[in-house]
């Protein structure tokens, strides 16, 4: 036999799998019918934990796994039909839509917008990339720039993320958590930091470096080239630069931007001193209002999981059925829980995919609590 001989053989046996499969899936309908008639839920742990053991036995003992492994896919294939027949409309779902359709088809530009730091701030560089004239007004914290969209102060915040070399800023990803806010845009900026002195100032005279601690980590290993200098972390690389071009200190330099330079008349020592050269940090925009531009392709959700065994994996399995492309999956500690834990999920999906209200449906029936944080367009 050569090796059309075995494809035909595969092609027959495929086709009777696929009619099987139908089958099955019309069964699992009446089913899910019968529990809706009789009251029971969808979900029957001790059946599919028999079923999974009887398969197991009926196959031979080197494909046993793989076959556990099918089946499991079987059920949960099976319950996320019985749940799109069943369950009633989201009304997530169907609150998402209607923000879609209502929102305009221009993305402002023009706005009350909330930044971090100072003038110079990477943050502001975001902003003026995303929009065409901000009004921006500068906040002292990351929470300061979420209340003031939340208490209506600015119609939009703009936040960093995540960062290309240093991670994840986790301290924004929990107040995502605390406020309700949306996010209806984003963008990502290349930073090159400079070190930043006084003029006259050399760089054997540096004994004291200020910056913001994620500039401090993607610098660690300029800064670990240097003997004798103490680094401290302040609020945002614009705020350091304004504090030494304010200090009579010739003694201490900023970690910064180049715009920081001129904009405080600052010398530049050193640039391009970040670890790698091709770093880049994430900005979301927030607003308080849900609004889904033309174009919205990417979407964020949190999910709060229920605890038990298989939980998350159930979760990816959803978005593998739908087609659905997870692009970044971040957890975060469940304040007051033992060692329970949300997730963050971005999903490559446009807003209008009927595929993301599907999985909005299912994860509402699979999770404890879902949120829905916004579907929004990257501008690169």
């Amino acid at each position: 036999m050569d090796i059309k001989d075995y494809r035909d053989q595969l092609d027959v046996l495929d086709a009777q799998l696929v009619e099987l499969f139908c089958r099955r899936m019309e069964i699992c309908g009446d089913v899910a019918r019968w529990k809706k008639e009789n009251g029971k839920p969808i979900f029957d742990r001790t059946r599919e934990r028999d079923k999974l053991n009887t398969v197991g036995e009926l196959s031979k003992e080197e494909f046993e796994p793989y076959v556990r492994c099918m089946f499991r896919s079987l059920f949960g294939y099976s319950r996320s039909y019985q749940h799109k027949l069943l369950d009633p409309p989201s009304a997530l779902a169907e609150e998402i839509n209607t923000a879609r359709l209502g929102t305009p088809e221009l993305f402002p530009t023009e706005a009350a917008v909330a930044c971090q730091g100072v003038e110079g701030a990477y943050s502001s560089l975001a902003c003026e990339k995303l929009f065409r004239d901000p009004e921006i007004k500068f906040y002292p914290t990351f929470e300061d720039v979420f209340a003031a969209v939340d208490n209506g102060e600015c119609r939009y915040g703009i936040l960093p993320i995540e960062n290309s070399t240093a991670g994840s800023v986790k301290a924004n990803y929990d107040l995502l958590v605390k406020y309700q806010c949306n996010i209806v845009r984003s963008t990502r900026l290349l930073v090159s930091h400079c070190l930043l002195a006084k003029p006259g100032v050399k760089l054997s005279d540096i004994k004291v470096i200020y910056s913001h601690e994620q500039a401090i980590g993607q610098c660690s290993k300029f800064l670990a080239s240097l003997t004798g200098v103490e680094v401290k972390s302040c609020a945002n690389t614009a705020v350091a630069a304004q504090m030494v071009s304010k200090s009579e200190d010739p003694g201490i330099a900023a970690i910064s931007s180049r715009s920081c330079a001129e904009l405080y008349g600052l010398s530049i020592l050193a640039e391009t001193i970040q670890d790698t050269g091709a770093n880049r940090t994430r900005f979301i925009c927030i607003s308080k209002k849900k609004e889904i531009y033309p174009g919205a392709n990417r979407t964020t959700l949190i999910l709060v999981l229920k605890h038990k065994p298989g939980a998350l994996f159930s979760v990816l399995e959803r978005c593998n059925e739908l087609g659905v492309n997870l692009v970044k999956l971040e957890s975060r500690p469940l304040p007051e829980r033992d060692f329970e834990f949300l997730f963050y999920l971005d999903l490559d999906i446009p807003a209008a995919s009927p595929a993301l209200y599907e999985l909005i449906a299912l994860l509402e029936a699979e999770t404890e609590e879902l949120r829905y944080l916004g579907s929004y367009l990257e501008v690169v």
